[in-house]
């Protein structure tokens, strides 16, 4: 492409930036819109609707950045985000920025790979195959220090106020003091965010589906192929917050040696 010509902003960024312009006046925090505007701006700027609707907010609610117009209008240390507001409804809404990333002095521990190599071999993405390493891991249990049973994965619902979310996973769980938990599961691939958006739907879905269990947020984030970034994330005032977080690396059980146990006999917490 050479330089005089500028890549054209996709479709899913085009309507987005018209719905934010309709709606934003200088100072506002948040509004809310409706899917049904994105018909009505596809037309005026003569492109073709996304076949799924939700596709298009939900992309910018988990996968992808806002565009930088309209990150440029959030006031300093916040960020836009796309909430749910009801069903085919959904808010922007300021809220104070933060970026969780592992910590790349933390400990990585190792842990016997239990992974089925076929389930490696025919994974079809990054979420897949990390849900995959997890389950079959245990990590959620090594994690959380609980009994956890995976109860449903890709869990679509709806929750009041907020509309149609999906869970990544959803475990349940037990200690010993017979504590029962349930436990949302966010798999991220490498690039993939860690937003309040999808903690604070998963809390909500967990608080109105099970309201006599504990909930404990969790997400899991591929460092390399082999290393996972697990974190446990709680909701503060519309702020992601990081409770814990561990990293652990799967290898062949003789890849543990004598050195390595004992540095783990010195971890606490």
């Amino acid at each position: 492409m050479s330089e005089g010509r500028k890549r054209k902003p996709n479709r899913y960024t085009a309507i987005i930036q018209v719905v934010f312009e309709r709606h934003y006046k200088n100072g506002i925090t948040e509004f809310e819109f409706d899917r049904s505007e994105f018909k009505d701006i596809a037309l005026e700027l003569g492109i073709d609707l996304p076949d799924n609707l939700g596709d298009l907010p939900y992309s910018f609610r988990y996968r992808s950045e806002l565009p930088e117009i309209i990150r440029a209008t959030a006031a300093p240390g916040m960020e836009w985000v796309i909430k749910g507001a009801g069903r085919a409804r959904y808010r922007f809404a300021q809220v104070k920025l933060n970026r969780i990333i592992p910590r790349e002095e933390l400990i990585t521990i190792k842990i016997p790979d239990s992974t089925p190599e076929i389930i490696g071999a025919y994974a079809l993405n990054d979420e897949q195959a990390l849900l995959a390493k997890v389950r079959y891991n245990r990590l959620i249990d090594i994690f959380m220090g609980v009994t956890a049973y995976s109860l449903q994965n890709h869990l679509r619902t709806t929750v009041k106020k907020v509309g149609q979310i999906e869970i990544d996973e959803i475990y349940v769980g037990i200690d010993r003091n017979g504590r029962q938990y349930v436990i949302p599961v966010q798999a991220k691939g490498g690039n993939d965010k860690h937003g309040a958006v999808q903690t604070g739907q998963d809390i909500a879905c967990c608080a109105e589906k099970f309201p006599n269990l504990i909930c404990r947020a969790v997400s899991a984030q591929f460092m390399t192929r082999d290393r996972i970034a697990m974190f446990e994330l709680t909701i503060n005032e519309d702020e992601i917050l990081v409770v814990s977080e561990k990293h652990y690396q799967l290898v062949p059980a003789q890849a543990i040696t004598t050195s390595d146990l004992l540095t783990y006999q010195t971890i606490t917490g």
